[in-house]
């Protein structure tokens, strides 16, 4: 009967396809071997389909099982997500709101979310962090954090929720002493001739994947601010946030970059995402700091 599956053979199903052997998958769950066995067993019998085919020296995933294991996953997932929500409706308020945000989104809007938050939770201590790329989901899947702003749909993961904020704009710049500033009709194999400066990706989530990368002649930096004084001081040209360098490009200090290779006007925009881990409990700050932050950014979107 279907009905007699439990959640304990469908999450040891899935920790022994995960960890590729059943004693792996045991010492994962800190389970004797003989019950993991005999628990795959049962769920085999009761689906009345094979689940692994045990005649090698490893349990192999059969067709069936590899199709199942997708189901079992989404039933985890789900069950997760009930019991975070649950949970976030019996506990108090959190001892700590921690947030990862991607560089291209507009800190300021960060800052007066934060500050509206903690005017009704003051007690709640701040952790913030900027990072490039797939550092934010990084950090949410690694519960380094409990909320992370995203930019792009690069990088997703069906354990994470997303919401849209607003539209982020990046606008291709160089200093105005640079070669590139006086060019008319910019194209690739004149971008390709000066230096690109470029943000690496703090997590494996990019790896083989370059974003953007357009020169050979590329300088990789780790923070969007080293990636802006390069750029001021002329080293070479990249893209950064509009809200960045709105200062920069009305006292002259940037050029916007005469080419349509890179986005009409230089310019491209991408949906920025407010993320969230579906098995964690969404307390109250986190709730209060997310409706803000929605609040700016659709003001911000309208003006």
């Amino acid at each position: 009967m279907l009905d007699a599956l439990t959640l304990d053979q469908i999450r040891t199903f899935v920790a022994v396809a995960d960890k590729g052997s059943f004693r792996a998958g045991a010492g994962s769950l800190s389970r004797a071997q003989s019950g993991v066995s005999a628990s795959v067993a049962n769920l085999e019998a009761q689906l009345g389909v094979q689940l692994f085919d045990r005649s090698g020296h490893r349990p192999v995933l059969t067709a069936e099982g590899k199709t199942l294991l997708a189901d079992a996953r989404d039933i985890l997932l789900r069950v997760d997500a009930m019991r975070a929500r649950a949970r976030g409706f019996g506990e108090g308020v959190e001892l700590e709101l921690s947030i990862t945000a991607d560089t291209l989104f507009p800190i300021p809007l960060v800052g007066v979310a934060l500050a509206e938050m903690r005017r009704a939770y003051p007690s709640v201590a701040l952790r913030l962090a900027i990072q490039p790329l797939g550092g934010p989901l990084q950090a949410l899947t690694e519960r380094r954090c409990t909320l992370a702003i995203m930019v792009g749909e690069d990088f997703r993961d069906p354990r994470i929720s997303f919401e849209a904020l607003s539209p982020v704009s990046q606008v291709a710049v160089v200093a105005a002493g640079h070669a590139l500033a006086a060019g008319r009709g910019i194209g690739i194999p004149d971008l390709a001739d000066h230096v690109q400066i470029v943000l690496s990706d703090p997590s494996p989530l990019s790896e083989g994947r370059d974003f953007g990368v357009l020169s050979p002649q590329s300088c990789r930096v780790n923070t969007q601010d080293t990636k802006h004084a390069l750029i001021l001081s002329g080293v070479g040209w990249g893209r950064l946030p509009s809200w960045l360098v709105a200062d920069d490009l009305r006292s002259g200090r940037l050029v916007r970059l005469d080419t349509a290779a890179l986005g009409r006007n230089a310019q491209v925009t991408s949906q920025s995402y407010l993320a969230h881990r579906l098995d964690e409990p969404f307390g109250p700050a986190a709730s209060t700091f997310a409706k803000v932050l929605m609040r700016l950014c659709e003001s911000d979107a309208a003006g």
